[in-house]
Parts: structure tokens; sequence; C-alpha cells
């Protein structure tokens, strides 16, 4: 009976792991068609007696501003064109504050954001996060940076039911994602550690020094030129 079910959950991990190659490799060329954290929003919703409308909108690489792109990664993730997909100095830092008393603080990079959201879902569970190590080596391996960043500006949840540049530029600007101008990126990107309460048009204090703040380090990155460090 044992051996039989050791059998039978090999059986299932290994289908596990071809489906999510497979799924990682699908979706290097192809237009995701929505993310597990849209689905975990939309299902959340109707659960809460509160049915909300997704804003998404699968917007190419050609056509995301090249501001908006170095903002993320001035935010989120400056060493994003060098890591392979985990960032071990700010893990590190995390884990000293963290064992100093202090609240244990985010160390996600994009890529890992990616996997996440693309894959998984929002909670912090020791499998969770696991699957998000498994996933974010897969988009690594099988993803170009452009490609992971792409993904990213598309799926990165921005107030809600907005997912994306695209849904996001035209929800607070009225524009297209090729239109958003440096300063609207560093305010869309300064709201991302709290997008459904932190509004980039009619911003806090802190979003407001957050967005100064981005806005600086686009500038000591080098500005777009930064991004042809992706290729």
């Amino acid at each position: 009976m044992i051996g039989q079910l050791l059998r039978w959950f090999g059986k299932v991990v290994l289908g596990a792991v071809v489906l999510s190659i497979l799924l990682v490799t699908l979706f290097r060329f192809v237009p995701l068609p929505g993310s597990m954290v849209m689905l975990e929003r939309k299902v959340g919703s109707m659960v809460d007696g509160e049915p909300m409308t997704l804003e998404y909108r699968w917007t190419p690489w050609r056509s995301l501003s090249d501001q908006a792109k170095l903002a993320v990664i001035a935010a989120e993730d400056q060493k994003f064109p060098y890591h392979y997909g985990f960032d071990l100095d700010q893990v590190h830092d995390a884990i000293q504050a963290w064992q100093e008393g202090k609240s244990l603080r985010g160390a996600s990079t994009i890529s890992q954001q990616t996997a996440k959201n693309v894959f998984l879902w929002s909670d912090r569970s020791w499998l969770r996060k696991g699957m998000e190590v498994w996933f974010t080596l897969l988009i690594e391996l099988i993803w170009p940076k452009e490609r992971i960043l792409e993904v990213y500006l598309n799926v990165v949840e921005w107030d809600r039911g907005v997912f994306g540049l695209e849904a996001a530029a035209r929800h607070y600007y009225g524009i297209g994602a090729s239109q958003v101008t440096a300063d609207q990126a560093a305010r869309l990107a300064a709201v991302l550690p709290n997008p459904r309460g932190w509004n980039p048009v009619t911003p806090s204090a802190r979003v407001a020094q957050r967005s100064t703040w981005v806005r600086q380090q686009m500038r000591q990155l080098g500005g777009t030129r930064y991004l042809q460090r992706l290729q």
C-alpha cells in the first residue's frame, strides 16, 4: 500500500513538473490571457458579494513605455538585469533585520513577483514560497529578461480590478501604455507596494515622497539607456 501511494505521489509530482515546464514555455511566446492573481481577485469579489470587472489588455513590449519599464526596475529591483531570479543580498539583509527583531520585509525580485502573479496565489505560505522558487527558476531559464519584464508590466495590479500598464494608464491618465511619461511612470511605480490603497493621481505625502525617490533613481540608473542591459 505504501509503495503504491509513493508511486502515485511520484507520478503526480512528475506530472506537475512537466505541466509547469510546458506552461512556462508556452507563455514565452503567447500573450497571457490573464493570471492567477486576476482569477483570485475575481473569485474573491464574487464571494464577498461585490463583483468587479477586470480591466486588462495585453500589450506587447514595443508598445510599453520605456519610462515605465525603467521606473518599475528603479522602484522594485535595480539588479534585475544581473541576477538569476533572486537578489541574495536583499534576502540576506531581510533575514538579518528579522533576526534583529524588526518586521520581516519582502525581498522579492521582479522575476519572483512575475512568477507569483502569473502562476500562483497571493498568500505567504511556505508551500506557495516553495512553488514561487520553482517557477522563478523556470522563467529565468526559459524567458529572456525582456519577456519577464513585459509579462510583469502586463499582469501587475495597479488598483482594484486594474491589471497591467495599459489598463492603469487608461484608468489613471486616460492614455495608452506607450504614452506614459517619466513622471507618470514614477508615480505608478511608487504605488506598487500597495496598489489598492495608494493612488498615483492624488498621492499621499508618502506616495509623493516615494515617487520623487523613484524619479531620482531613474536618473541615477542613466535613463532609458539602462534598458539595453536587458538584452
